[in-house]
C-alpha cells in the first residue's frame, strides 16, 4: 500500500507517515519500480497502534524507543507500564494545578463583579491592572517544577 493509501486508511497525512518513518516508528518499506513506498498491510496496524498510544499521552520519542525494542524481538512491557504510570501521575498533578487555578479565577471573577458594580459607566475598571502579584509566583513555581521534571529531577 502506498503512503497516500496508508495515510487515508489511518486518517492522517502522508507527511505524518513519512515523519513516522524518519523517526523509526515505521520500518522503511520497500519501493516500487517507480520509486514509490510500498507499505505492507501490517503497517496500518502499526500506525493505529502509534495513534492510540499518542492518544493516551505517549510521546513520539518514547514510542520510537519502545517500538525499536519490540522490533529487535524484545518485550518492553514493563517499561511501557512504567511510562504510563508516570503519565498518570503527571496528569493527576496537572488536574490538581487546574483545580487550584479554577479556584483562583473564580475568586478573581467574584472580586471583578463587585468592582464592575462599583465602577461607573464609561469609567475603566482596570481589572487586569489589579490582578494579584501572587499569580506571578504561581506561574514561576509551575515553570520551575516543569523544568525540573523535564530534567528528570522530580
Amino acid at each position: 500500500m502506498r503512503s497516500g493509501e496508508l495515510a487515508r486508511a489511518s486518517d492522517i497525512s502522508p507527511d505524518t507517515i513519512r515523519h513516522y518513518e524518519r523517526l523509526g516508528l515505521l520500518p522503511k518499506p520497500p519501493r516500487t519500480a517507480g520509486g514509490y513506498r510500498n507499505y505492507p498491510a501490517h503497517a496500518l496496524t502499526r500506525v493505529r497502534l502509534i495513534r492510540r498510544a499518542l492518544g493516551i499521552g505517549f510521546s513520539l520519542p518514547e514510542l520510537t524507543t519502545l517500538l525499536k525494542i519490540r522490533d529487535r524481538g524484545e518485550f518492553p512491557c514493563h517499561e511501557t507500564a512504567k511510562l504510563a504510570r508516570r503519565k498518570l501521575q503527571e496528569l493527576e498533578r496537572q488536574i490538581r494545578d487546574l483545580i487550584i487555578m479554577r479556584e483562583k479565577l473564580e475568586l478573581i471573577l467574584r472580586k471583578w463583579d463587585v468592582q464592575l458594580a462599583r465602577t461607573g459607566k464609561g469609567t475603566p475598571a482596570k481589572l487586569l491592572e489589579n490582578l494579584p502579584d501572587s499569580l506571578i509566583r504561581v506561574q514561576r513555581e509551575a515553570a520551575f517544577k516543569k523544568n525540573r521534571r523535564s530534567n528528570g529531577e522530580l
